[in-house]
């Protein structure tokens, strides 16, 4: 990449994430707790800060940088030229995980996309249970009501790192069992939170994944969480989410629409994620 290229890239990258991070750290600061997209920053294991840097991904040349230029100085390399990210220094050990994910992805893509969940996963959380995971954010509805819910329509999540969060009396209530183990078995195109861990998958292999990706799987990541709040049983009006009743036949239908729209937008980054792995399996 020419000079005017990566800067420019860079600097984009800065400014695009720059608002989200910064809004984070000063809610940190104040002691606030936002139930929408603190999850972005505390359930994903990538540090704020972190989403701010800026690569081009794997065997990309930068022209004329220096190392004060980089965000990842410990990875790049010098050239005649500038720096470089090479295939060759991604560590040994964390290879498999790259075969592993490959797989992943693959079968995910794959996969028939489902759309009968509702979301219900965030209403099994608080099924029969005293305790609420957003105890500073109201419930629409009542315990009883929630309950009925929860029975009338049923719980099909396909996704264990959702349903490993229900309560113990929703977890029976589920169409199936899921374990660990079987995680990989299950995962499909039209849930939210798999798409939602699009923004993992670039993050977990950054820097060999290119900035712009992550933005785009960070960016997917809020949008999908959005509609996970929004579909559960929180009333969170005051912070300008409105509800998707999923309560009601027209609130699932509304719900059906988002998740849908929201897979059309993951499946290409899942494609673009994929190839990214495969381009960095096939340098090393």
């Amino acid at each position: 990449m020419s000079p005017h290229d990566w800067q420019r890239s860079r600097d984009s990258h800065r400014s695009r994430m720059f608002p989200w991070v910064e809004a984070h750290r000063q809610r940190a600061a104040r002691g606030d707790k936002h139930p929408v997209y603190d999850f972005l920053f505390t359930y994903y294991s990538q540090r704020p800060a972190h989403l701010l840097r800026w690569s081009p991904g794997v065997e990309v040349e930068l022209v004329d940088a220096v190392k004060s230029d980089l965000d990842w100085p410990r990875d790049f390399v010098a050239t005649d030229a500038g720096f470089i990210l090479p295939a060759c220094s991604f560590t040994a050990h964390r290879r498999s995980y790259l075969r592993w994910a490959i797989d992943y992805l693959e079968h995910v893509l794959d996969r028939e996309p489902s759309f009968g969940c509702f979301g219900l996963h965030e209403w099994a959380m608080v099924y029969h249970s005293e305790e609420v995971r957003h105890a500073k954010v109201p419930l629409r509805l009542t315990p009883a009501e929630i309950a009925e819910v929860v029975e009338v329509q049923g719980l099909r999540c396909t996704h264990y790192d959702a349903f490993r969060f229900f309560t113990p009396a929703a977890v029976p209530r589920n169409r199936i069992t899921l374990t660990r183990a079987v995680a990989s078995e299950h995962d499909q195109g039209g849930c939210i939170h798999a798409n939602m861990d699009l923004y993992k998958f670039a993050y977990t292999i950054a820097p060999y994944t290119s900035a712009e990706l992550l933005a785009d799987c960070f960016e997917l990541a809020r949008q999908a969480r959005e509609i996970d709040m929004r579909a559960s049983p929180y009333d969170l009006h005051m912070l300008g989410f409105m509800a998707i009743p999923i309560e009601t036949r027209a609130g699932r239908d509304a719900y059906v629409l988002e998740q849908k729209l929201l897979a059309e937008r993951a499946a290409p980054l899942r494609q673009r994620m994929l190839r990214e792995y495969q381009r960095l399996v096939t340098l090393l």
